[in-house]
């Protein structure tokens, strides 16, 4: 590997970038017509506009992608996430062009990225999974009594979907049928397949995850990670490892997880993710994400290990060279995400020129960002600015360090979730682990009263 594209924008393909020079790679961007003067563009080695800035004309463009990669003769394309980091078509034309895909095998995207089907493959391979639907749903069938045998409140699923969309809640044997029928058509709008599931509703779930990683002959972990602070079930704090799991719960995690890459011939980076119910104390399988996932600092800290470089090497065709009796985890991280909304207005967009763009340092701080000051934030993407990442040796003075971390974090000329972060960190049900998954709608007066 000699040449690296980066298909993606922000602040994960500057991590990227960054990884790639320490190993002596040349690095090529692709940025859209709105990108351009980004920090991308910047600390990359070369630079092809792929098109305006609608993402289905430029990010989303898979020959114009594969077209910078000719141009530049890039030997390898590293996805990040989002965009094309899970289209196994893509992942396909790229290997077929004769370039090396930094991701798993178009197979295994295509097998868990159905969640359905990867549903039974976690049930394969022992991991723990909630009471649903086996396979995706046959709406000419009874759905009623179908629901009824799993127990109100339940969810109904896209099986193709992802970053919560798709998912509605039925309470009642009478919201049934019209609520599937609304999951289907948002299903079908946002990932062009209807097939949904229904999967029994935890309350109070926290979402807690493994970070798994194999070569095709060996597969280890790096731990386990806290998603439960969320809003709209998008993240919005994570920490690692996940705080007052039992012990027992966190080990089959772990070990269930890696059995189901191993299963899987899983190779590269990945994410098993799982709902754990602290009444019953149970963890059950959500899914599992073929990417690396935004949160993946938090799991380099704990563990030690940069998983990008370690992306690069498997794709090269390394192998990961230690067990996981080599891996040793040591204190306690937390990660915040920056975006550019305002959380007490809905957490609507907030684009505009950055004017102020001061990140905090110091020990065991860690800012991975795409933007500078001076730099406008565009309407037309994701609204993550970056990422501010916290170390220390427990979860006492990481949480101690963030807080100073988050005062030191300024950022004018836009609306951000900062001051919302300086709220999550001050309450009692973070700073002792009791918070889940819809934590953040049902505090009254922790948002604007127009949020």
């Amino acid at each position: 590997m000699k040449k690296l594209l980066v298909a993606n924008r922000g602040e994960i393909a500057v991590r990227i970038i960054r990884s790639a020079k320490e190993l002596g790679i040349a690095t090529v961007a692709v940025v859209s017509e709105a990108d351009r003067g980004s920090n991308v563009e910047r600390l990359a080695d070369e630079t092809v506009v792929v098109g305006p800035a609608p993402a289905g004309l430029s990010y989303l463009n898979h020959d114009a992608i594969l077209d910078a990669a000719r141009q530049t003769g890039a030997d390898a394309i590293h996805p990040g996430y989002g965009f094309l980091s899970e289209n196994a078509e893509f992942a396909r034309k790229v290997q077929d062009a004769g370039i090396v895909w930094v991701g798993p095998d178009p197979a295994s995207i295509d097998l868990m990225g159905d969640k359905s089907r990867a549903r039974q493959a976690a049930i394969d391979a022992g991991v723990p999974v909630l009471a649903g639907t086996d396979g995706v749903l046959d709406t000419s069938q009874d759905i009623e009594s179908i629901a009824d045998g799993i127990g109100y409140p339940l969810l109904v699923k896209a099986s193709a979907g992802g970053g919560g969309r798709g998912i509605r809640r039925i309470d009642s044997r009478a919201e049934v049928r019209s609520t599937v029928e609304v999951a289907q058509a948002e299903a079908l709008a946002a990932f062009k397949s209807d097939e949904v599931y229904f999967e029994r509703f935890v309350n109070h779930a926290r979402h807690v995850e493994v970070q798994i990683f194999g070569d095709g002959e060996t597969w280890v972990h790096f731990g386990d990670r806290d998603c439960s602070m969320q809003r709209r079930q998008q993240k919005v704090i994570e920490e690692a490892p996940a705080p007052g799991l039992p012990e027992a719960l966190r080990q089959q995690m772990r070990e269930t997880s890696v059995e189901l890459a191993r299963q899987a011939r899983y190779v590269g980076a990945g994410t098993i993710e799982f709902l754990y119910d602290p009444e019953r104390e149970e963890i059950a399988f959500i899914e599992m994400n073929t990417r690396l996932q935004v949160e993946h600092p938090i799991s380099e800290l704990i563990a030690g290990v940069d998983l990008v470089r370690e992306q690069l090497r498997i794709a090269a065709g390394e192998k990961l060279g230690y067990t996981q009796a080599d891996i040793e985890f040591e204190g306690h991280a937390f990660e915040f995400r920056i975006n550019a909304e305002d959380p007490d207005n809905n957490f609507m967009p907030s684009p505009g020129r950055i004017e102020t763009l001061d990140l905090s340092g110091g020990p065991g701080v860690r800012a991975d960002f795409g933007f500078s000051a001076g730099q406008v934030v565009v309407p037309f993407y994701d609204s993550l600015l970056g990422k501010l990442i916290v170390w220390d040796t427990d979860r006492d003075r990481a949480l101690a360090r963030a807080s100073r971390a988050l005062a030191e974090t300024e950022i004018t000329g836009i609306k951000t979730t900062v001051p919302l972060m300086k709220r999550l960190v001050a309450l009692d049900h973070f700073r002792d682990a009791t918070h889940y998954t819809t934590y953040i709608e049902s505090v009254p007066g922790l948002l604007g009263e127009s949020a």
